[in-house]
């Protein structure tokens, strides 16, 4: 056997190194459709709408949990509540680019049922995107406005624990799903802060 075809048969090497299943990849861009990019990182959740085009993707947009500062929010950039925000954030987005479906695609990420990869699905559906996906893996209303958080807090409290819930001002982490209201209804709206 030649070196030669030693080498063809050699699979690609974001393949080797694990960052792209190029089985699933051929799948969606077969659909034609453009793709709900969600990734997250140590810090922020990323959202974007890439089209697979000839000669490479193309971002139609991209939209990061720190860009919603901008409309005032306070709480941190890698939760439930953060990820559903910036979901709401790209549909609208999507919607006024012209995009009205899509499908999901979360790359490597382990899908678990009512993560933050899910919450910013739920927040492009909510904004009016069609996105073929099942019910059963979005989270909560509650989740999604942040109750849990609310609720923990409250439990910590009253455990007399002394715990460090959060530098945010517990104040604020016991309003956050007012909170969260008031940043979906200015994103909404199109208005920053």
């Amino acid at each position: 056997m030649s070196p030669r075809n030693i080498l063809e048969r050699r699979p690609p090497r974001r393949a080797l190194s694990g960052k792209t299943n190029y089985r699933k990849r051929l799948k969606m861009v077969k659909s034609g459709k453009p793709r709900l990019v969600v990734r997250r990182t140590n810090k922020y959740v990323i959202v974007q709408i890439i089209e697979s085009r000839r000669g490479g993707d193309y971002t139609a947009l991209t939209v990061t949990t720190r860009a919603l500062r901008r409309y005032g929010w306070k709480g941190g950039t890698k939760s439930i509540p953060a990820a559903y925000l910036a979901g709401f954030m790209a549909g609208k987005l999507a919607l006024q680019k012209g995009y009205s479906d899509a499908i999901v695609d979360l790359g490597l990420h382990p899908s678990h049922p009512g993560s933050r990869l899910y919450a910013a699905v739920k927040g492009a559906l909510d904004a009016g995107l069609s996105i073929p996906v099942g019910e059963e893996v979005l989270p909560s209303e509650e989740r999604v406005r942040g109750q849990h958080i609310a609720d923990f807090l409250k439990v910590v409290r009253g455990s007399g624990s002394t715990i460090q819930f959060h530098a945010l001002d517990p104040e604020y982490v016991e309003n956050l799903p007012k909170h969260f209201e008031d940043v979906k209804q200015k994103i909404a709206q199109g208005s920053p802060a």
